[in-house]
């Protein structure tokens, strides 16, 4: 059997995407899996300063953030970076929020569990 070197790992085009039609908006979005740092940092919004319990925002803004870490152009840049367009983000369909994450959550393998644990529901 032949391991794998830290170069290949490294060198690895690793992450999944998926273009997601969203009619909502008029046309499609690419949305893609999380990195390891990115989904660490996404659930560090939700942790309280103990480090053991749930923010008291809990779900307040769940899909837009999550929609706004994912949702990246052809090169995989996210479109949305600042507070303010994630916020504006948060104020459209909240069914069309709703297919992004979908996809958000099933390519970043985020189970329902994940996601329950994060917003203390």
């Amino acid at each position: 059997m032949t391991y794998l070197s830290a170069e290949q790992i490294l060198n690895s085009n690793d992450l999944a995407y998926e273009d997601v039609d969203v009619p909502e908006w008029g046309g499609t979005v690419r949305v893609r899996e999380m990195p390891g740092t990115e989904r660490d940092k996404f659930e560090s919004q939700f942790v309280g300063k103990d480090g053991a319990s749930v923010r008291a925002e809990g779900l307040e803004g769940f899909r837009a953030r999550l929609a706004a870490a994912t949702i990246v152009d052809e090169t995989g840049r996210q479109l949305f970076r600042s507070p303010a367009e994630v916020k504006r983000l948060g104020e459209k369909s909240a069914r069309a929020l709703q297919r992004v994450c979908d996809v958000a959550t099933r390519l970043s393998k985020m189970t329902e569990e994940d996601v329950k644990e994060l917003t203390g529901n």
